[in-house]
């Protein structure tokens, strides 16, 4: 692994190229980031198993327990393009940094809610600080390699990152059952700390992460206006319902109808939601490989077409141990579709714009994740599970149809 760094993203990546496409090609701080991203995405899942019901119990009415789930997004909604642009003028590592600062806080206030309106505080502040972690995060991947290696070390930065999902909500599930529900948050408060410090000690991150664009003089107006395209369009409005889907149907519903309707318990709950990761960190891995081989717009697309038959199947009412496959292959599917679309989103912009443009597109994903739990939660609570799930359907069956409308994309700079 290289000590040192060449100081543009290009000299790095022309580097990168020229040497073995395996690990030991990657610069140090790949593998610094990748940690610190394990650490946050395992603290965030501890409660996965469990938050929906813990914030029930808190308010029995059940009215404000979409909201928990959607106060990650709330703020994040107005910040993530702005946080964009001062990237490119301060520089990576800043925002990175104190957003991993505050997410240690919202942890922490989540550990202390004796009420639901503190649980949203908590989660309001934790989510704004993973936004400006994961904004800055994914810059800095895209920036370090080049296209005929991006989806491949974006894929497997993001399946080493979702190995910590898929350890979190299993122990979270379990400890959970025998510590209670805010104990956990703070076991998740101490790995918010783990990585502020790997990030905050790096010293490869201290020197790439500090680098700009240089002096902008660009408004959000101006930003926008570059922006203007249909397939950037069509990849945000993407990312906003898979972000609807998962947030609102997955997050939010899904363990009230394993937990309230099978009669599934919060620890079994952990281990679907286990099983539905593996099958994600699989895809991510895999797909980057074939995604530079095939193209983004294929792997999208029949990513989609999986998880739409799986949520099909969660309609049947299938038993506890056929929904561990059923999470597996639901999850091998969003994961199918997670690394491509973001590497799609990076090659149809203009170079000068592409951060901008991650800040667009993680507004819409905010966006989906802040009305999902709310969206869901009307036909759940009035109709049923299997509406819910249908509903989830026709949304991915519409970006489908908007999918093949972008040009082809295979291997482009």
């Amino acid at each position: 692994m290289h000590s040192s760094f060449p100081f543009t993203a290009t000299d790095r990546a022309n580097e990168i190229d020229k040497k073995a496409a395996g690990l030991k090609s990657y610069p140090r701080v790949y593998f610094e980031l990748m940690l610190a991203g394990f650490t946050v995405v395992m603290g965030m899942s501890l409660s996965a198993s469990f938050l929906p019901i813990f914030a029930n119990d808190l308010d029995p009415s059940g009215v404000l327990v979409g909201f928990v789930v959607s106060a990650w997004f709330f703020s994040r909604i107005f910040t993530e393009l702005p946080s964009g642009v001062l990237s490119d003028q301060l520089g990576r590592r800043k925002l990175l940094v104190g957003g991993l600062a505050l997410a240690a806080g919202g942890a922490f206030t989540c550990s202390a809610a004796n009420s639901i309106y503190l649980l949203i505080i908590g989660r309001g502040l934790w989510g704004l600080g993973t936004a400006l972690f994961f904004m800055s995060n994914t810059a800095l991947i895209l920036d370090l390699f080049q296209s005929s290696m991006r989806a491949r070390a974006l894929g497997t930065f993001q399946g080493i990152e979702f190995i910590g999902s898929f350890m979190g909500a299993p122990i979270g599930g379990f400890v959970a059952g025998i510590i209670g529900y805010r104990k956990v948050f703070l076991l998740a408060f101490a790995l918010m700390l783990c990585s502020f410090s790997v990030a905050f000690t790096s010293k490869g991150l201290r020197r790439i992460g500090t680098e700009t664009s240089g002096p902008s003089t660009s408004s959000i107006k101006e930003v926008f206006s570059r922006l203007r395209s249909w397939d950037l369009t069509v990849t945000c409005i993407s990312s906003f319902s898979r972000m609807l889907i998962m947030q609102g149907a997955i997050s939010t519903v899904f363990p009230l109808y394993l937990n309230h309707q099978l009669r599934i318990s919060v620890e079994h709950i952990g281990v679907i939601f286990s099983l539905r990761t593996a099958g994600h960190i699989i895809a991510t891995v895999s797909s980057g490989y074939f995604s530079d081989k095939v193209g983004r717009k294929p792997m999208i697309i029949s990513g989609l077409a999986i998880e739409s038959a799986c949520f099909y199947s969660y309609t049947l009412l299938p038993s506890s141990e056929l929904l561990l496959l059923i999470g597996f292959f639901e999850g091998f599917g969003g994961g199918m579709v997670f690394t491509s679309l973001i590497v799609l989103l990076y090659e149809v912009v203009p170079s000068e714009s592409k951060t901008s443009a991650i800040g667009m597109y993680r507004t819409f994903m905010d966006l989906g994740g802040f009305l999902g739990p709310l969206f869901f939660m009307l036909p759940f609570t009035s109709l049923g599970s299997s509406a819910t799930f249908l509903s989830a359907i026709a949304i991915i069956v519409l970006n489908i149809a908007l999918l093949m409308t972008i040009k082809s994309k295979t291997r482009s700079e």
